[in-house]
């Protein structure tokens, strides 16, 4: 089935509200890994005794870590794939720490007439607690 902009009003109407998880256990060997392909080579993501020292007491994993999981709902949930991610604002609220997992919801908010453009309230938590929140906005490009 390929991708294409959601035009139908009823659609549409139907779609707003609903909600697209993925949840992601933040072991060392994902932030490690995320350090390296990041660049994020900052001790509070990979060093204990820097980290005991920090005002977190242990380490955490990256914010971008636990927001990059909206990457793999937009391409593979909801829109799927062939969409374009396109914008994301990003309040990081509380650390996520190594062995925590991580449930991100990606909620759909607005559909413009179009049907190409999709907003969404975005937000990540651990155990019931938010520790992120934003909006993002998904393209649904034009079938040629």
């Amino acid at each position: 089935m390929s991708l294409v902009p959601i035009t139908d009003p009823n659609l549409r109407e139907s779609l707003l509200g609903s909600c697209y998880t993925a949840c992601k256990l933040m072991d060392d060997e994902s932030v490690r890994g995320f350090a390296e392909i990041s660049g994020d080579t900052n001790p509070i993501h990979l060093d204990d005794d820097y980290a005991s020292e920090s005002r977190y007491k242990k380490r955490i994993a990256h914010g971008l870590l636990s927001a990059s999981l909206f990457s793999g709902i937009f391409g593979t949930q909801f829109p799927g794939a062939g969409c374009v991610y396109a914008e994301q604002s990003l309040v990081f609220k509380r650390p996520v720490y190594i062995g925590d997992e991580v449930v991100a919801t990606a909620e759909l908010v607005s559909i413009d007439d179009s049907g190409q453009s999709l907003e969404f309230d975005t937000r990540c938590e651990v155990k019931g607690r938010r520790v992120l929140e934003g909006r993002a906005k998904v393209f649904i490009p034009k079938q040629r």
